[in-house]
């Protein structure tokens, strides 16, 4: 994928500024929206390859931006948002956003986010790792070739990074995987953010995966240390 467009939706002028900097600094095209309706549509008319979205917009939460971009794209969507609360990132997440970010952020980790990203679009462009190989443990299925994971023959509804966070945990069943591991390969490096931001994955993730709270049947928490997949039988 070469110079990927980028779709800037905020409001305020000079955040919006900075990232429209660091977007022609590093050779990223981008379009601009200030407003939850100019969002969608140029989303729907000009396809960007990544949204960075601001939840605050002036006409529309940007999590009614996100519900209508999802109707009927996968478009990845990086929110970027002063809302810092778990519950805010989880909605957001839980709605079909790819990431989340809290401002105030630092422009070498908008554009972390952004490779991350970018990277894994040519992935899938150049096909799935493991093309053909299916997981299956217990109720659980991955199908690598197709990108999907099911629960009981259920098609899981899972964000990007929530896949990823999957297949990784899947890989090395039975491995504790510490905190710095799992960000490293979800994200690149591993940040104090990182951590927090793979607390609220992993919380999104369970809710889908896990049959309820206090009883996990697949991922095992290591206070402190990581996570674990969990071989059930």
């Amino acid at each position: 994928m070469n110079n990927p467009v980028v779709l800037v939706v905020e409001d305020d002028v000079h955040v919006r500024s900075l990232m429209i900097t660091t977007l022609k600094t590093h050779d990223y095209r981008f379009l601009t929206a200030v407003n939850g309706a100019e969002a969608v549509m140029m989303a729907s008319s000009h396809n960007p390859d990544v949204v960075f979205l601001d939840l605050g917009l002036p006409d529309m939460d940007g999590i009614e931006v996100i519900r209508q971009i999802r109707g009927w794209s996968n478009m990845p969507i990086i929110v970027i948002s002063a809302r810092s609360d778990d519950a805010d990132k989880i909605e957001a997440l839980d709605t079909g956003a790819d990431d989340y970010l809290t401002k105030p952020f630092s422009v070498e980790e908008l554009l972390a986010r952004l490779r991350v990203t970018v990277r894994r679009l040519k992935t899938m462009g150049a096909g799935a790792d493991d093309a053909g190989s299916v997981y299956t443990n217990g109720r659980l299925t991955i199908d690598y070739a197709a990108g999907c994971a099911f629960l009981d023959g259920e098609e899981l509804k899972l964000t990007p990074i929530e896949y990823r966070l999957l297949c990784l945990l899947a890989k090395n069943t039975g491995k504790v995987l510490t905190h710095t591991y799992i960000t490293r390969n979800i994200w690149g490096r591993s940040w104090d953010k990182d951590v927090a931001s793979l607390r609220v994955f992993m919380a999104t993730l369970r809710k889908k995966l896990e049959s309820g709270p206090g009883a996990p049947t697949y991922i095992q928490t290591h206070i402190g240390i990581g996570y674990r997949m969990l071989k059930v039988d």
